[in-house]
């Protein structure tokens, strides 16, 4: 669970709500025509511009803002020094056993191509065309949100140039001004909340977690070439702390020498 995401939207909620509130009433910003504007046209635009498939699999990417099961790079390193030991007590094919074991499909797959034998070359080329398809499809999920991002506040904009029709329109009877304007002003209100507290912010914590993943990914790649080549497991420590940030590198160390 990403406390972060969560912490941060009930804040902006909170903080806008709060602002209404001691304001004077909140009820004035509850507005149904306003709202099938604002998000009816969101996602009536969404649903233009991309297939419903595609739509269902960007919100189902977007799961990725609020949960992430994506292990550290330290924990990733411990991982290739038990799978290194196995190797250099049984060989590649000792491998087989733990396979089952893993919850991840890119490290199980790695693992798989790994214990086969396969070529170094053959087993790049399969892994990185799954990190392109992880990166794929970790675009198509930031794309749906800044699409988003960008309709929900034209939609809003919309809304106000309809608002301020009914308002012109109906001059002559003050009961009808208050509705208008309403529309108005609520609807770029919607807009501009729901592009700038939600969608701007979760294009944005797909992206920081598609550059996480893709670290922790290319470990894996160099790890299982490693692991081919049948290194000394000081060696495949070393290629893989590389990648591991140099203000988490001394607490491997520490948890290494605890362990020895």
């Amino acid at each position: 669970m990403d406390i972060a995401t969560i912490v941060g939207l009930l804040t902006g909620l909170i903080m806008v709500g709060s602002a209404m509130w001691l304001g004077g009433d909140a009820l004035p910003f509850m507005h149904g025509p306003s709202l099938l504007i604002t998000f009816g046209g969101t996602l009536a635009a969404m649903l233009i511009h991309f297939p419903a498939s595609r739509v269902l699999n960007g919100f189902a990417v977007a799961r990725n803002c609020f949960v992430s099961s994506l292990s550290a790079p330290t924990d990733v390193l411990e991982q290739f020094r038990h799978f290194a030991l196995v190797v250099r007590r049984g060989g590649l094919l000792a491998l087989e056993p733990i396979i089952e074991q893993q919850s991840d499909p890119f490290l199980k797959f790695g693992l798989e191509l790994t214990a086969s034998g396969v070529a170094p070359e053959t087993l790049t080329v399969a892994l990185q065309r799954e990190i392109h398809t992880i990166a794929q499809r970790h675009a198509s999920g930031r794309q749906l949100f800044e699409v988003m991002a960008s309709a929900a506040p034209a939609w809003g904009m919309i809304g106000t140039l309809i608002g301020l029709t009914q308002m012109l329109s109906h001059l002559d009877d003050p009961k009808q001004i208050g509705s208008g304007l309403a529309v108005a002003l609520l609807t770029t209100l919607y807009g501009a909340l729901f592009a700038h507290l939600f969608c701007i912010p979760l294009a944005g914590k797909l992206d920081a977690r598609h550059t996480e993943e893709a670290t922790i990914r290319d470990i894996m790649l160099a790890g299982f070439l490693a692991l081919q080549e049948e290194h000394s497991l000081g060696l495949i420590e070393e290629r893989l702390r590389a990648w591991i940030p140099p203000q988490q590198r001394n607490d491997v160390v520490s948890a290494q020498t605890k362990a020895a």
